[in-house]
């Protein structure tokens, strides 16, 4: 099938660009099926801080700008978390990474 050929072969969250930031900054990832897609922004104490995507997406290369103009200068981390029913466990896809905010 020509439609799978540039489609990743696995999930995928790469390190955000720049690092460290201010106050924007590119998030890529890579999606190998379709699923609901969640990419949340933690401060350095777990709490959720903002939902950056959360939306179906079809597989493929993606990236995401992350405007963090409102929050203060320290340590994010950003998580990409993959529902999808077709993985072999069961289970979602969960990736994490650590960002800083210079202000």
């Amino acid at each position: 099938d020509e439609s799978n050929l540039n489609h990743p072969q696995e999930f995928n969250l790469f390190q955000n660009y720049p690092n460290p930031f201010n106050p924007t900054t590119i998030i890529k990832y890579d999606i190998a099926k379709a699923g609901q897609i969640e990419i949340v922004i933690y401060d350095v104490l777990g709490k959720k801080v903002i939902t950056v995507v959360s939306e179906f997406q079809r597989a493929g290369s993606y990236e995401s700008v992350f405007d963090a103009s409102p929050l203060a200068s320290g340590v994010y981390f950003y998580q990409l978390r993959v529902n999808n029913s077709q993985s072999s466990s069961g289970q979602p896809f969960v990736d994490t990474k650590k960002m800083i905010l210079l202000k």
